[in-house]
């Protein structure tokens, strides 16, 4: 039982990166930006949180917000090739991957940030709900736990209830239209990259500076991939995308539980668990639903605007 109870109180903290990985994919999808670079977006959130703990002498709450600035900066990048260059939003993605590995790893090893270890947030309590049997350890916490389902709700009500959310939305299913309209299509997308991207690096500064409390080359360790898997198993709802990362957030919590009570399981079986559940989620999704109706109409197409008469 004492297992289960420290299963289950992990999974908040092996969730909430998939979360909000998956959410600032989403915000930027929804413009008809294709988004791959998520993993380079997280280690960049990742190793600034850290940096700016140290620097800040553990004000927590400023790292993760300079995180989060630090990311959507790097996202400029992202958004000048394929918005302003054109360049095919794959290898674009894929080229921010890159790119931020290696300027990460790079940053991390000449700044001396490696195994530094910061102090985090401090866990609050949910009275009574703490004190409940088996699941109590669910309700004790570090406070952005409790506030990633606020800001789902946000987000969900800016895409769905807006006119913000509509003309994202016009955006990403028929840019000449809403250019036509007088959206101004390129900033949209522009702001969805940027917003997107602090969300996907709040993800990465989370593992970093809430989770495990210190900088390793290369820590994220393909959760970005996944996420970018948990939007198409959402089809780019956040609700779904949410229930998708709390999925996933048991399996990794399973993992080191079955570890801690003497369970031997090979190593590199572990490492692929969260790949082949992946796999097998995509291709049940694939399987299940052949219709594209909940994709953005205009994923991954450029935006060239026509000459107006």
């Amino acid at each position: 039982m004492d297992m289960i109870a420290s299963w289950i109180g992990n999974i908040p903290d092996f969730a909430v990166p998939f979360a909000l990985a998956a959410l600032g994919l989403i915000v930027i999808e929804r413009t008809g930006v294709l988004a791959l670079g998520a993993e380079g977006l997280m280690l960049v959130g990742a190793l600034a949180g850290i940096g700016a703990s140290l620097m800040t002498g553990g004000a927590t709450v400023w790292a993760l917000i300079l995180a989060m600035c630090a990311a959507g900066f790097v996202s400029l990048l992202f958004a000048l090739m394929v918005l302003v260059m054109r360049i095919n939003q794959v290898i674009a993605g894929l080229a921010l991957v890159f790119f931020c590995q290696g300027l990460t790893g790079l940053l991390g090893t000449l700044l001396d940030w490696t195994n530094k270890p910061v102090a985090g947030l401090k866990a609050v309590s949910l009275w009574p709900f703490s004190e409940l049997p088996v699941v109590g350890k669910l309700f004790v916490q570090n406070p952005l736990v409790f506030i990633t389902p606020l800001i789902f709700l946000a987000v969900v009500l800016v895409l769905n209830r807006s006119v913000l959310g509509l003309r994202m939305r016009a955006v990403g299913e028929n840019p000449q239209a809403a250019d036509a309209a007088g959206i101004p299509v390129l900033g949209y997308r522009c702001a969805a990259i940027v917003a997107g991207s602090m969300l996907i690096g709040l993800a990465g500064a989370y593992i970093s500076v809430l989770s495990t409390k210190m900088w390793i080359a290369d820590m994220v360790g393909g959760r970005g991939w996944i996420a970018v898997a948990l939007v198409i198993f959402a089809r780019w709802s956040p609700w779904k995308a949410l229930a998708g990362a709390v999925l996933f957030g048991c399996i990794e919590a399973l993992i080191p539980q079955m570890a801690a009570s003497g369970i031997r399981l090979p190593q590199y079986f572990v490492f692929m668990t969260p790949y082949a559940v992946t796999l097998g989620v995509m291709i049940w999704v694939a399987l299940a639903s052949r219709d594209r109706s909940s994709q953005p109409g205009a994923l991954g197409e450029p935006f060239i605007r026509e000459e107006r008469r």
